[in-house]
């Protein structure tokens, strides 16, 4: 994965973000599950790396419990919505 840009997915509860794993898994979407950023959410947690060119994992995660979606583009944090 490009260390530059990517996407951030947080998820509501730790149980949402290991059943979307389990979905991008089984779909082979390449990911990693990692801590939430400190500038993101002061919760201690984990959330969904993703390539920024993964629209269709995003737009397909949508229903699983998201509560916010970033794109890193190499400096700063911005908040999307998951299409985009």
């Amino acid at each position: 994965m490009p260390e530059n840009r990517y996407s951030i997915i947080l998820f509501r509860t730790i149980h949402d973000v290991l059943r979307a794993e389990k979905a991008l898994k089984k779909r082979d979407v390449k990911h990693e599950l990692v801590p939430v950023p400190r500038n993101l959410s002061s919760d201690c947690g984990m959330c969904i790396r993703l390539d920024t060119d993964e629209v269709d994992a995003r737009q397909y995660l949508e229903n699983m419990g998201v509560e916010k979606c970033f794109v890193f583009d190499g400096e700063t944090y911005e908040q999307v919505d998951l299409g985009t």
